[in-house]
């Protein structure tokens, strides 16, 4: 693997440093233009940031700093500051301000940092010369360390499974599981949980306007500052809801349009509905002749990534996108990502409900297994199925290689089962076993369904995670309040049975958007799907594929058969293509190379 030395990004980051005489040191190790320090003069935080995305306060020896999108205010925080006795006294601010921001505090000589909750921002931490340092980038931290070669293991697998996301590429570098923040005192790092998902007890009617005040403020953090703000505007309920919010701000709006490739996708006519509402704002539908596919310039991809993804099988279309927007001056891009995940809720929900409301459930169940096709033997399986998490995740351990599941079998279950594909080597698979065997697994949540809500939204964050980055680089940033902590919250304490039923889609949203969003708007019960797009990309960019694969840093390491992988390139219309079984193992490779052509970049500066 190469050294990575000293990784500087054009995007924004940071690295938090104790109030030690040696970090005077390891601050100079790091490339970074901007400095704040403690009341002592040492560094506190170094990195680089916009100066509208970061509010900082100070009392005494007390220093706190919020980074992201939040609207608190300088004032507020020397509040807090000037009345901050310990440092756990912080998870009340963390609870409460909206937006998505990291919190970091110091205090005596102990420091706090915390994400968010949804896994949008997280927190890394790696000892330096004895010194426990944190950053909200892995590869930031990563210096001379060595890759985790189990760590692509398991990133082979799709999907990979919690807890095991929360490994990182780098031996030595850890990371803070969201919803968690990290405590330093001295040379001791330890971690105290902030935030627990909420009680479901609201009803529909009483949780629309807690759910619409919500988004309201989650929109209003981007847009208060005026200007010009773009929106993606699918057609969609989610990106819907989003434009309508957005355009009743200050900020002058522009929305935009991808077509499809095929001609049954109804998103142009939807998208063009709800614009004729919206008489002042612009919208743009941009020509076909553009539309970049699925496997676009993944041999070009130069990114500085901490961890692989498979959003780079969209990348090009988010910059195309981007590029557009740009030109008409847009300062940030909205968009929609995130609706599916807190406007709907898990099935697995009517685990729980067959065993508390058998009637009920049953009828709901019937209703769902007409709705989605379910099979019913596999369903009774899983409804019957009281394996604990631990239980289950051990019994996929030794499965990987087993073929597709029923989707029932998923939606009832603990989540969708871990799969390693038949060009993964023996030696990946055992790496890829033993981590499963060896997690501490604990739920997300205290039944199934609760868990089943928050690990799509956990993995949906860790691609967005990286697509914020990419967009930032590129020049235009892109927000999707959809999963802002307070937005989440909301929609959690939903009742489950009021989130999820198969008479209505989305209620949530749709009674939360009921007034904002034009009844004819908020009708529409589908979504598009991009199947097209896929298997033409395959088709076009197949060359790609197999030079990816003719130099393989995946085959080097002996994780894949390189050779399985160019006779699969060389035949696009495979069936098993259609899946998109091929991403989880293109986003390990993109970013092997990314860490090549990183060293490359340091070795020019």
């Amino acid at each position: 693997m190469p050294d990575q030395g000293s990784r500087g990004h054009g995007e924004p980051h940071f690295v938090v440093l104790p109030d030690h005489e040696a970090a005077l040191a390891v601050a100079h190790r790091i490339d970074a233009p901007r400095t704040l320090t403690h009341a002592s003069g040492r560094p506190w935080l170094v990195g680089q940031w916009h100066d509208d995305e970061i509010t900082v306060a100070a009392a005494g020896d007390v220093r706190l700093a919020v980074i992201g999108w939040c609207p608190v205010s300088v004032a507020e925080l020397e509040r807090t500051a000037a009345g901050l006795r310990d440092l756990t006294h912080l998870d009340q601010l963390a609870r409460s301000l909206p937006g998505s921001f990291h919190v970091v505090a110091s205090l005596d000589g102990r420091y706090r940092v915390q994400g968010t909750a949804s896994g949008l921002r997280l927190v890394f931490h790696r000892r330096i010369d004895g010194l426990v340092v944190a950053a909200d980038r892995a590869d930031v931290l990563a210096g001379d360390a060595e890759v985790d070669v189990q760590s692509l293991a398991v990133r082979l697998m799709f999907p990979t499974p919690h807890p095991l996301l929360e490994r990182t590429m780098w031996r030595g570098v850890d990371c803070v599981p969201p919803g968690s923040a990290l405590l330093v005192d001295g040379d001791r790092a330890g971690l105290t949980r902030w935030w627990h998902n909420p009680e479901p007890v609201r009803g529909l009617a009483e949780s629309a306007p807690v759910v619409r005040q919500a988004l309201v403020e989650a929109v209003d953090v981007r847009t208060r500052r005026g200007g010009t703000v773009a929106c993606d505007l699918s057609g969609g309920l989610d990106s819907t809801s989003i434009t309508f919010l957005a355009a009743r701000s200050d900020a002058r709006v522009v929305v935009s349009t991808w077509p499809s490739l095929d001609p049954m996708d109804e998103d142009v006519t939807w998208a063009r509905l709800a614009a004729e509402h919206l008489p002042e704002v612009e919208h743009v539908v941009w020509p076909p002749e553009r539309i970049p596919l699925v496997y676009e310039n993944l041999l070009g991809i130069d990114d500085p990534m901490d961890e692989p993804t498979i959003g780079v099988m969209d990348r090009q279309r988010l910059l195309e996108d981007l590029n557009g927007l740009a030109g008409k001056g847009c300062r940030v891009r909205l968009t929609g990502i995130g609706g599916d995940h807190v406007a709907w809720c898990s099935e697995a929900h009517y685990h729980s409900l067959l065993r508390r409301r058998p009637l009920f459930a049953i009828k709901r169940l019937r209703a769902f297994r007409a709705l989605f096709h379910w099979p019913l033997r596999p369903m009774i399986a899983a409804l019957a199925d009281s394996r604990s998490y631990g239980a289950w995740l051990r019994d996929e351990a030794v499965a990987l290689r087993a073929g597709r599941r029923p989707t029932v079998t998923g939606a009832l279950g603990w989540g969708g089962a871990p799969r390693l594909f038949d060009w993964v080597t023996p030696e990946a698979h055992e790496l890829a076993r033993d981590a499963l065997l060896s997690a501490t697994a604990e739920p997300l949540g205290r039944t199934r369904g609760e868990h089943g809500d928050l690990e799509p939204i956990l993995s949906c964050s860790r691609i967005i995670r990286q697509w914020e980055q990419m967009s930032a680089r590129a020049g235009l940033p892109i927000q999707s309040p959809f999963l802002d902590d307070r937005v989440i919250e909301a929609c959690f304490s939903v009742r489950p049975e009021e989130r999820v039923t198969p008479w209505r889609y989305k209620p949530v949203l749709t009674e939360a958007m009921r007034g904002i969003v034009p009844d004819e708007c908020l009708a529409r019960t589908n979504k598009a799907q991009a199947s097209l797009e896929a298997s033409a990309g395959l088709r076009r960019h197949r060359g790609d594929l197999v030079e990816l694969w003719e130099s393989s840093k995946l085959a080097e390491l002996g994780l894949i058969d390189a050779r399985r992988l160019t006779e699969l390139a060389l035949r696009p219309d495979t069936p098993e293509l259609r899946t998109g079984i091929l991403y989880s193992t293109i986003g390990c490779e993109v970013w092997l190379r990314s860490l090549d052509k990183g060293a490359e970049r340091a070795a020019a500066r």
